[in-house]
């Protein structure tokens, strides 16, 4: 089996996607080992592997040399996830957090090449594509991985990184022969997810009964929300088929508006308030939905759950396991920060 006794690292692995990445290849047998800083992520996510001692963990920031060295050193396959990130409150209101991603993608992949590491698979976004055909919520645009060029137009650091990113693996494969791929993340959401995320900052709203329900923006912004699972699916495709450091989106070709998804967590908390609209607050681009035809063909991967459904398993688990007093707390601060 292409797994079996694998040595792997997850970088980011105790972090929402991370964190599921790391319990798919234990599944699969391979010898998995997962670096962490614990910025956003958190050991309870993966404590079940660290207990069993089937996860070699490493709780340490890459930006340190020693760390970063340690931790690829032995490894066959890389899951680059460690970012400094957040949902659009967070990549909106805060630049110079991801902008140290520059030097982590940097060191990381000049680390691997030294370390004779395989392959690394690099956790990219949609925040790639060029802001500039994303500002027609009528339009039915479906982004192809062929509209990243020229004029660029990424969306905000965050998204210059991630672009930076995917060039420089194309440099490393052409200039130096190392193996890589890039999965272009859409707007990710599902269990261990955080609030400053769309999907789950409805659901918390939800929970703590908010009334008046605040809605960012007008609602029309519209998004193809994609379930954990499908985006891990993806990802060890992507380690097993691609070599080249071709990118590859992973996201439904769902077109959900913000007030749509909204009206369904309503629907399924039973919930019942007022909407109240946010002019004031990051939307992000208006119209954001993948073209996932590309890795269909690639990875013979299409995604498995609608968003009703994601939605229903996500808001079980969140009802199921959150404070509502310290969400009451703690909200308005995790919808903007880590």
């Amino acid at each position: 089996m292409f797994w079996q006794d694998r040595p792997v690292l997850v970088t980011g692995g105790a972090s929402f996607i991370g964190s599921h990445i790391v319990d798919a290849l234990v599944e699969r047998g391979a010898q998995v080992r997962a670096v962490d800083n614990l910025s956003s992520g958190t050991v309870a996510n993966i404590q079940k592997h660290v207990s069993t001692r089937r996860l070699e963990w490493i709780e340490g920031d890459l930006l340190d040399a020693d760390t970063m060295r340690r931790a690829v050193s032995g490894m066959s396959i890389v899951f680059h996830l460690a970012a400094d990130h957040g949902g659009r409150g967070y990549v909106d209101l805060h630049q110079a957090g991801p902008a140290s991603n520059l030097a982590l993608d940097g060191m990381l992949f000049d680390g691997c090449y030294r370390a004779n590491v395989d392959k690394i698979v690099f956790a990219s976004s949609g925040c790639v594509y060029p802001n500039y055909l994303q500002q027609d919520t009528h339009e039915q645009l479906f982004l192809s991985e062929d509209k990243v060029g020229p004029p660029y137009d990424a969306d905000n650091m965050y998204g210059w990184a991630k672009l930076m990113g995917e060039m420089t693996l194309k440099a490393f494969y052409r200039d130096r022969g190392m193996k890589s791929a890039a999965c272009r993340y859409f707007t990710v959401y599902g269990e261990r997810g955080h609030e400053n995320h769309a999907v789950i900052a409805m659901i918390a709203k939800a929970f703590i009964r908010q009334d008046p329900f605040e809605v960012w923006g007008d609602g029309a912004q519209v998004r193809n929300w994609t379930y954990v699972g499908d985006i891990v699916d993806g990802t060890i495709l992507a380690a097993e088929k691609i070599d080249d450091a071709t990118a590859v989106n992973l996201g439904t070709m769902e077109r959900v508006t913000v007030l749509d998804a909204v009206k369904l967590v309503m629907e399924y908390s039973g919930h019942r308030a007022n909407l109240a609209f946010r002019a004031d607050m990051p939307v992000g681009p208006l119209n954001r939905v993948a073209d996932s035809s590309l890795a269909k063909k690639l990875l013979g991967w299409q995604p498995k759950v609608k968003f009703a459904d994601g939605l229903r398993r996500t808001l079980e688990w969140y009802f199921a396991t959150k404070d509502r007093d310290e969400i009451c707390r703690t909200l308005a601060r995790r919808l903007t920060e880590r």
